[in-house]
């Protein structure tokens, strides 16, 4: 008998650690459905409540990819008490720019809409991204109000798709100027993503090109920007990170710029204790209140 009841103990702490560890991951949230197709995305929730929430942009060059790529990311954050969201968003084969930046707007919408019922703090929200995705999460970021750009894209239009903080990695910035900038080899990445994406090169479509730029939409209204780059980076030019450290100097706003020496494209380098340990603190810094007013669309 005293077996069995160690036992059903056993099972029912097991039942209740499985309890807690759906709880906190959400999976499959859809946020919002574009012609029949569902737009969804994973929540990873800390222990504490009211959380800051930090909303993660995958790369792939526009294309390829899918919110799983977060999980790594989201699992750093957990453990310093924030709470992350891992988006999909229309592919550039099945939707060309802006389609992709007014999901992620509209994922920002439906996460701050929906806050109660998951126990994060939607007034303390950041952006973040790798690559094309850290490209996505400063022209969502920088352009609140944008009407060509938040589009309307799943709804809840009375709230802000504002963010207040950016962490970005190795972001395309300017597609006036990312191919003169590159490599040959980096020349023959960018080409066909962003024909894909703007529906031919930057040159044939310029105005979409300068659209699609964030450092073209900077102003004094921007949030704290944290940018990561590798000074080896064959595939995205350092240039274009400096160029949006640039501008937000110019607009005399909060940047900070780390450059990863020895870095590529991406890899470990990035994610080291040291550099994890300045955008955990950037992340703090400016995400520590929860008294921040949310800047309404215009």
């Amino acid at each position: 008998m005293a077996g069995c009841i160690i036992r059903t103990s056993l099972l029912g702490l097991l039942w209740l650690a499985s309890t807690v560890l759906q709880a906190a991951e959400v999976s499959g949230l859809v946020y919002a459905t574009v012609e029949g197709k569902p737009l969804a995305l994973d929540l990873y929730l800390p222990e504490s409540e009211a959380a800051p929430l930090v909303v993660y942009v995958h790369g792939g060059a526009w294309r390829a990819g899918d919110r799983t790529a977060g999980a790594a990311f989201a699992r750093r954050l957990l453990a310093e008490g924030f709470a992350v969201a891992s988006v999909d968003f229309r592919q550039s084969t099945e939707a060309p720019f802006p389609a992709n930046v007014q999901d992620i707007k509209s994922a920002v919408r439906f996460l701050r809409a929906n806050a109660a019922a998951h126990g994060y703090d939607p007034s303390r929200i950041a952006l973040t991204g790798e690559s094309s995705g850290a490209h996505l999460a400063l022209l969502a970021g920088v352009t609140t109000g944008v009407a060509a750009l938040e589009g309307d894209v799943g709804g809840n239009l009375e709230q802000s798709s504002a963010v207040q903080a950016i962490v970005s990695y190795f972001a395309a910035t300017d597609l006036t100027t990312i191919l003169a900038q590159s490599t040959p080899f980096g020349v023959g990445v960018r080409e066909p993503a962003l024909k894909l994406l703007l529906g031919d090169l930057p040159e044939q479509q310029p105005d979409l090109a300068k659209m699609a730029s964030p450092v073209l939409h900077v102003d004094a209204g921007d949030p704290p920007l944290f940018l990561l780059h590798g000074d080896r980076d064959p595939q995205m030019p350092i240039n274009q990170t400096l160029q949006m450290w640039g501008v937000y100097k110019a607009a005399n706003l909060p940047v900070t710029l780390d450059v990863v020496h020895g870095a590529a494209h991406g890899g470990d380098a990035f994610f080291t204790a040291e550099h994890q340990r300045q955008v955990v603190e950037f992340l703090q810094r400016h995400l520590r209140s929860k008294a921040i007013t949310q800047p309404g669309l215009q």
